[in-house]
């Protein structure tokens, strides 16, 4: 076929993927689901366009997953994960750990895998998926807390996963201690890179005018791969490298930071449709059958035993430690919210691409993989709003941060909230005056009834509202504590020694 044939195709696809985003957001379907049927339905099932190349798929895959995750370091709010930071770190590192030989355990003694694969495909199976979990959990009405240890969890534990994989494909494995310096040294070298390209960006874009706004979005995606490459070169993980220089980023004030968040998620949206339908096409429908049972065993085994038990074990450790204290809910939705996506059908290419390992046995590795991400994403991800409620721990008044690219809200250093007032709440009925909201904070506009106005004092908020607030950037916090508390215990929330926090 001609290139202008390639080029209606890639146009084709990314026009219908674009659309099958809009029917899975309303569904609750997370949409790398549509995308890898999309690369079935033209893999060699399908109209017959034949890829089966490990070695690529893990070069473009490793690529496409240091996009992701620089979009998920810039769209990051530190003000929300920052008290998650801890207790992400221990579910990235030792819950990863815990949870590679949780599968790895029963599995070999299930299905009789040797130990080395079996640890092969718990190492494969232990990251959740940033793509996945930043698509459906910011949909979510969570608090704060939670979906930063969510969305922290998922920035952090790739990094480890891949070195851990990477060891386990080599022709010689290290011995367990050596493994676990070696993982040890590339995250230190990993973050160190990160947090000094990072900074070092955000100085440069802050001095350096460029001729045109559209060159800042580019500049920002060029210093993330600067951060990935830069750390890959001198034996550091890459990908936590790119996530901390990305959050950094992110969360400094810096010329059009709205522009380069938008643009790094149009580019990241790029890349998980990519990814997702070029990891189709590996895929070969003939083969599966085959996979399908051990995979949905394996499955079980990482839903009901390992992340579980890898979310108690770590939750005990921050909590021994005094740094968090996760209660039995939010443990429980922890556990099931260890979404699975295109990360572990990515790491199943490095042992397939690898030498080392047996073609056929990785080639098994990968369809099981398959399997898994496909049935279990399917089962988790459209149930999570309603494992959230029936936990108790759907928020819908939580604030929510809205970009907004034509006010100048980073020359002025504000943010703008979004607040709905959910119908238990106690805002019902109060007046804007008697919020009593900081003085650099102000109630810009009301949404009610499909129908917007700009208030007064005395207008009386109604449940079902939303609530555009612009407050400096100095006292966001206190207004988020001062709405949450009178959304709790009406306007004498104070004499009631509520704070809202």
């Amino acid at each position: 076929m001609g290139l202008d044939v390639w080029l209606l195709l890639g146009a084709g696809i990314v026009i219908a993927a674009i659309v099958a985003v809009r029917i899975a957001h309303r569904s609750g379907l997370p949409s790398l689901l549509i995308f890898l049927g999309f690369g079935l339905l033209i893999g060699e099932s399908g109209l017959g366009l034949q890829f089966e190349n490990p070695v690529l798929a893990q070069q473009i895959g490793l690529s496409a997953l240091a996009v992701i995750l620089a979009e998920g370091g810039l769209t990051t709010n530190w003000h929300h994960v920052k008290r998650s930071i801890p207790t992400a770190l221990v579910l990235a590192t030792v819950g990863i750990g815990v949870s590679i030989a949780a599968v790895a355990a029963p599995v070999h003694l299930l299905l009789g895998m040797d130990w080395r694969t079996a640890l092969l495909l718990g190492a494969i199976l232990a990251s959740t998926d940033a793509a996945a979990v930043f698509s459906v959990l910011r949909r979510l009405p969570l608090p704060s807390r939670l979906a930063g240890v969510l969305e922290a969890e998922s920035g952090f534990n790739d990094a480890p996963t891949v070195i851990a994989v990477t060891l386990l494909s080599a022709s010689t494995s290290p011995s367990l201690g050596g493994a676990v310096l070696m993982v040890g040294v590339e995250l230190l070298i990993g973050a160190a890179v990160g947090l000094a390209v990072g900074p070092i960006g955000v100085y440069a874009l802050r001095r350096i005018a460029l001729p045109v706004s559209g060159l800042y979005p580019i500049a920002v995606l060029a210093l993330a791969f600067v951060a990935y490459a830069g750390a890959v070169l001198v034996h550091g993980s890459g990908f936590l490298a790119v996530y901390l220089a990305s959050l950094v980023m992110g969360n400094s004030r810096m010329p059009h930071r709205a522009s380069s968040r938008g643009f790094a998620e149009g580019v990241a949206w790029l890349a998980q449709i990519g990814l997702f339908v070029m990891l189709g096409m590996l895929a070969s429908p003939s083969e599966m059958p085959s996979a399908i049972i051990p995979g949905l065993v394996a499955g079980l085994i990482l839903v009901a035993v390992a992340r579980p038990l890898s979310i108690v074990l770590s939750a005990f450790l921050v909590r021994l430690a005094r740094v968090d204290r996760l209660n039995w809910r939010e443990q429980a939705f922890l556990s099931w919210a260890g979404l699975r996506g295109a990360v572990p059908i990515v790491l199943a290419t490095i042992p397939w691409a690898a030498s080392s390992v047996h073609n056929g046995t990785a080639k098994l590795v990968f369809n099981e993989v398959f399997v898994i991400v496909v049935v279990y994403t399917l089962l988790q991800g459209p149930t999570l709003p309603f494992v959230a409620r029936v936990l108790g721990l759907a928020t819908p008044d939580e604030a929510r941060d809205l970009e907004v690219e034509s006010a100048p809200l980073e020359e002025l250093n504000a943010d703008l909230l979004q607040i709905k007032v959910p119908p238990t709440s106690r805002l019902h009925g109060v007046e804007i005056f008697e919020l009593r909201l900081p003085a650099d904070a102000q109630v810009a506009l009301i949404v009610r009834d499909g129908r917007t106005f700009v208030p007064t004092d005395s207008t009386r908020i109604r449940i079902d509202d939303q609530l555009l607030v612009v407050t400096s950037a100095t006292c966001r916090e206190p207004v988020e504590r001062r709405m949450k508390a009178i959304s709790r215990r009406g306007k004498l929330a104070g004499w009631f020694g509520e704070l809202g926090t």
